[in-house]
């Protein structure tokens, strides 16, 4: 297809049990002219030979291989290739709904947005069932006109959306224009493309539907394995406000970014599993709070006094007394 109007890109490893249904749901799109990148990488299982298989009985698929590299690279490895007005980077083990990508193309054209979102939800692996997550798009802080962008949500800016990229499309040219690209490392990789693209978009449209399933409790998730980069999270943030500084809003910013960067460190340490917990804990402790700017700040300076009361509490306790052990 010469001119998709969306460019589904697809980083793949190892999803054998889950690719035959994520496939369906993106070839079965009512939006029919778009391109799905899939990118290989560097899969040990079937999902190479289920990516053929749907290579072969549809000309919109194309399949891309590469050495283990993580899906930051391999979305930057779509993204290079990608031809259509607008990009979807999508999750290999999530589903979604049929109208998606039509509806998020719809809307965006009609405002001119660079960023459309839309809600998902979650479908538990564990209990069989959806589960409603309403935090992935914070409509209250949101203002009752559309196109929007961040200077006029009333929350903090990089919490009304999530930092991932698969409930949202992007349009090909202001991503191209910015030079945004993923980070890339094996998680948190999507955060800095995204919130770099939220604070640069002057144009953000949103529609207030369940169009995404996020499969959770999937054991092979990279999320469940995070204690192998246990130190991502903080890259990404390092990365996030160096670009802030760049495009010259990190003074505007500054409290929005600081409150998210403890929120984001205090939920990586919350839901770390291992070895690698004490070790993170007293890195946040010795050195990365303070590198991150939230040191030194009072209680007034955050937004949520839970989070700010775990800080402190960092800061005075060792490992063992913090979890009670």
């Amino acid at each position: 297809m010469d001119n998709p109007k969306i460019s589904v890109i697809l980083p793949v490893y190892n999803v054998e049990d889950y690719l035959a249904q994520c496939m369906d749901s993106i070839v079965n799109q009512t939006l029919k002219e778009i391109e799905i990148i899939c990118i290989d990488d560097g899969s040990q299982d079937r999902s190479l030979e289920i990516l053929k298989n749907y290579e072969k009985k549809d000309s919109r698929v194309s399949v891309i291989t590469q050495e283990n590299a993580g899906a930051g690279a391999a979305r930057n490895n779509g993204l290079k290739r990608a031809k259509g007005e607008y990009l979807s980077f999508l999750d290999s083990d999530d589903f979604f709904e049929p109208e998606m990508l039509e509806k998020a193309y719809k809307q965006a054209k009609n405002d001119r947005a660079q960023i459309a979102v839309f809600r998902s939800d979650q479908f538990r692996e564990d209990l069989n069932q959806f589960v409603k997550v309403n935090w992935t798009l914070r409509m209250e802080h949101l203002p009752c006109y559309q196109p929007m962008y961040h200077r006029t949500f009333t929350g903090n800016i990089f919490k009304v959306f999530v930092g991932w990229a698969w409930d949202k499309i992007f349009e090909t040219q202001f991503v191209k224009d910015h030079e945004l690209w993923f980070q890339e490392q094996r998680t948190s990789n999507d955060m800095l493309f995204v919130f770099s693209a939220v604070v640069l978009a002057k144009r953000i449209t949103v529609i207030d539907e369940i169009l995404a399933h996020q499969r959770r409790n999937n054991p092979n998730s990279l999320s469940n394995t995070r204690e192998k980069s246990w130190q991502c999270f903080y890259e990404a943030l390092k990365a996030l406000k160096a670009n802030l500084i760049d495009y010259g809003v990190y003074w505007e910013v500054k409290q929005d970014y600081i409150n998210y960067a403890l929120h984001f460190s205090l939920w990586n340490l919350e839901t770390l599993n291992g070895a690698k917990k004490e070790v993170l804990y007293n890195q946040l402790k010795n050195e990365w709070f303070s590198d991150l700017e939230i040191s030194g700040k009072p209680e007034e300076y955050f937004y949520n006094k839970k989070e700010f009361e775990k800080y402190k509490k960092i800061n005075e306790l060792d490992f063992k007394e913090y979890f009670g052990s």
